[in-house]
């Protein structure tokens, strides 16, 4: 066997929890003194601290697509970004034979005041790639992408679609050893998809890349991967056979009631600070059923203004694959907010999917970034359309748009 080009030993990743930074010199100060005041009994402080990885260990050879599966707040994030070096692991050791490019968010690696091109070109100075080296694919990459009409537009105008898909491509073409990506087809259209799935096969049969991928979507998992490493509660169960893994998270996975409560849900480290998801529902916990009009809701939090703000609800099959989108900039371009409390309602006159269980996910939207995401929340029903009811079986192809409203329910 040839030598890994990823190799991991021991990698754990503690976060203090609590508030940062928000007591006074003079409260800390006290704390102190009081420690050490002679006769002062001090009850024991709780650490307050979270292990998002503990003692995970694996070998990836050269020209391997592993999928890293598990349930939200697995770990899976946190593992991406120590493999990328943007965040460094408590303890343990990474050694890794190449260049890495990454995916690991919409936005990640690019600066919002620069145009497409120049953060093409960015991106390879940072690969360690010459202008020459990067002009040579330049082309192939605005063609990949799709954006030629706004290549020397700056990004900070881009659509989130725009942004993942020059982003992606930049990964994908500037021929980095190892490719780390997160998520990347949970946004986008079913043509963006498979365009990612043909390119991802393409550079790991062709060009012998390794790829690392993250993703809730089981057909892309059983289309790319030999090997799945699976996470549990920050812990690995080791790499194991891609059907093996998907059966074992299937598993876990059990229908959940209408009403979600998300404000205590497990995010990524900092995701959810500014802008926080509190609550998803079908409004009066209405059933979704085929051909009936229903209202879906998401309550969420602002600490401080967001400009050009917009909540989306995403549903995928029990296998992952994403078939349907509803986004609350459908029909009104993004808004700006005060800091507040708010609902956002979201409805459509014919529910277009059919009967079956639906993963349900769902995000805030800032411009281009994603403040606050989570993915499968929810394993929802779609009910049959009922024998005595026809009004609204009409063709799911003439069904209305979304219909979107937002009110403020509390300062």
């Amino acid at each position: 066997m040839s030598q890994p080009i990823i190799t991991a030993r021991g990698i754990s990743k503690r976060y203090q929890l609590g508030q940062i930074g928000m007591t006074s010199f003079r409260d800390e100060l006290g704390r102190l003194t009081a420690r050490f005041r002679r006769g002062a009994v001090t009850a024991a402080t709780p650490t307050g601290e979270f292990w998002a990885l503990k003692d995970v260990n694996f070998d990836i050879q050269p020209g391997e697509i592993i999928g890293v599966i598990g349930r939200n707040g697995a770990g899976k994030s946190t593992l991406l970004k120590i493999l990328s070096r943007t965040t460094e692991p408590t303890t343990g050791e990474i050694i890794m034979d190449g260049r890495v490019g990454s995916l690991l968010e919409v936005g990640t690696g690019f600066h919002p005041d620069l145009s497409g091109r120049q953060n093409i070109y960015l991106n390879g100075a940072i690969l360690g790639m010459s202008r020459a080296e990067v002009g040579a694919k330049f082309d192939e990459i605005v063609a990949f992408a799709e954006i030629e009409q706004f290549i020397d537009t700056p990004v900070k105008r881009y659509s989130s679609g725009m942004y993942v898909r020059l982003a992606f491509a930049v990964a994908a073409h500037l021929e980095p050893e190892i490719l780390i990506l997160d998520e990347v087809l949970a946004v986008g259209d079913a043509d963006f998809q498979r365009k990612c799935l043909d390119r991802m096969s393409e550079i790991s049969t062709s060009d012998g890349r390794t790829i690392l991928l993250v993703t809730h979507n089981m057909q892309a998992l059983r289309r790319l991967c030999g090997k799945c490493l699976f996470l549990e509660a920050g812990q690995s169960l080791g790499l194991m056979p891609v059907e093996d893994a998907i059966a074992r998270y299937s598993r876990q996975i059990k229908p959940s009631p209408p009403v979600i409560s998300l404000g205590d849900r497990a995010r990524p480290h900092g995701e959810g600070a500014r802008v926080r998801l509190l609550e998803l529902g079908t409004t009066g916990g209405q059933a979704i059923r085929y051909g009936h009009p229903v209202k879906f809701y998401i309550d969420f939090r602002l600490r401080e203004p967001v400009r050009r703000f917009a909540v989306g609800i995403g549903f995928s099959t029990r296998e992952g694959q994403r078939v349907l989108t509803l986004d609350s900039d459908a029909m009104t371009p993004p808004l700006d907010f005060e800091p507040g409390t708010y609902r956002a309602t979201l409805g459509m006159d014919f529910w277009p999917l059919p009967e079956s269980q639906y993963h349900v996910s769902c995000a805030a939207i800032e411009g281009s970034s994603y403040p606050d995401a989570l993915m499968e929340v929810a394993l929802w029903d779609v009910l049959p359309a009922s024998a005595d009811e026809t009004t609204h079986r009409s063709s799911p192809n003439a069904r209305p748009p979304v219909a979107v409203d937002v009110i403020k329910t509390a300062p």
